[in-house]
């Protein structure tokens, strides 16, 4: 989730309020912990919640929300709750999108303390259905000098109005929060480039070898067209037809490459949807573990190559190697592995020309990204499959 210059912009801006003190020990591990939490393996909606959760929490908030900002920082495209059930939530309706008080903290992204906010000239008033809140703590979500947001929390148990110390801790998680969103945008922006340079590569290649290689093929056949003998006329033919093969096998390489520019979901998803897809064609559902930060550490390229090899290794052992039980492993490091295991005939069946592209697209895969790609005889019997490139 997170870049390695996150936790060194968040401790600065710790020491950037020092007239603001925390006495308790136990509050301050708490919030170090949660701070810490944006280095997790965690999707960011996910992280966002655990903010607000643990914002709730320290400050002791009945009600808590966190709302995003659009790419104009004009409104709110997101908004994330914490304190109000389901049902409550379904009942209000459509949420906030940055009127009244929620949008003074747009417009004025500052820290906003109010013992009563029905009573703030901005306040917009509350929906049908919506619970009443009164002490109101805001403040800007940001990293560095720009703000994606604002954390919210209203109603504080036990007292009329949140405190010093309350703003400080809710300053904090909020400037962790921020690191997170734009971390994860900027992870974003850079899978862009990196998918129109391979797609700018891709339509080289397709150029220099797919349509030079049917250009190849249409002459070959052209000369066919002038010979008598039926032998020549056979072996032009087959001279045409194996190069069509090496045609299909260059297309469907750049088809692989161009597909999943944005795996839904992200890679760990990928793969267990792939698995899925593949199980009635294999006979058994791939058993599938995963180790490491699978969605947060994969560039993009990487992924998408890793999905194409996955599932022409589970492919070819399904119709080469007769197996009954398939396992895969993606391990994430400084490195992807990926290992496919299964228990059929052995490894004498894997060739590199077998079925499909065959494994010998599967090796220059991992070449082009600097890595490795293994083909050997399981201890257990049956064939290991090992692909690993560094990240």
């Amino acid at each position: 989730m997170t870049g390695p210059t996150s936790l060194p912009i968040l401790v600065g801006t710790l020491k950037a309020v020092p007239h603001r003190k925390v006495n308790d020990p136990v509050k301050l591990r708490r919030l170090l912990d949660a701070i810490l939490m944006i280095e997790a393996d965690l999707e960011l909606a996910v992280l966002l919640r655990h903010f607000v959760e643990e914002a709730c929490s320290l400050v002791k908030a009945r009600y808590g929300a966190l709302g995003v900002l659009n790419d104009t920082r004009t409104g709110l495209e997101q908004f994330i709750t914490v304190g109000l059930s389901d049902d409550q939530e379904q009942l209000i309706g459509t949420p906030p999108t940055g009127r009244g008080v929620l949008g003074l903290l747009i417009t004025e992204p500052a820290p906003l303390r109010l013992d009563d906010l029905t009573a703030h000239p901005d306040s917009y008033g509350f929906p049908a259905h919506h619970p009443p809140m009164n002490s109101f703590l805001g403040v800007p979500v940001r990293a560095r000098n720009d703000v994606y947001g604002n954390l919210y929390l209203t109603d504080k148990i036990g007292a009329k109005r949140f405190t010093d110390e309350d703003q400080f801790l809710a300053e904090a998680l909020a400037t962790a929060a921020g690191i997170a969103i734009e971390n994860t945008r900027l992870h974003e922006r850079i899978r862009a480039v990196s998918v129109l340079e391979d797609r700018d590569r891709i339509a080289k290649d397709l150029h220099d070898r797919v349509i030079q290689r049917v250009f190849a093929v249409g002459v070959t056949l052209q000369g066919a067209t002038r010979l008598t003998d039926l032998d020549q006329v056979i072996q032009k033919v087959n001279d045409a037809v194996d190069g069509l093969e090496a045609t299909m096998t260059e297309i469907r390489s750049a088809v692989y490459e161009l597909g999943g520019a944005d795996i839904p979901g992200g890679l760990r998803q990928g793969v267990l949807e792939l698995t899925a897809e593949l199980s009635p064609m294999l006979g058994a559902r791939p058993h599938v573990s995963f180790v490491g930060p699978i969605d947060n550490a994969v560039p993009q390229r990487t992924a998408d190559n890793l999905l194409a090899v996955l599932r022409e290794a589970l492919t070819n052992a399904g119709k080469h190697a007769r197996a009954t039980r398939y396992v895969v492993t993606l391990t994430v490091t400084d490195q992807v592995k990926l290992e496919v295991v299964d228990n059929g005939v052995g490894v004498e069946l894997a060739t590199e020309d077998a079925g499909g592209m065959g494994l010998k697209n599967l090796r220059t895969r991992a070449e082009r990204l600097h890595g490795t790609f293994e083909v050997q005889a399981d201890e257990a019997g049956g064939t290991r499959v090992t692909w690993c490139v560094p990240i």
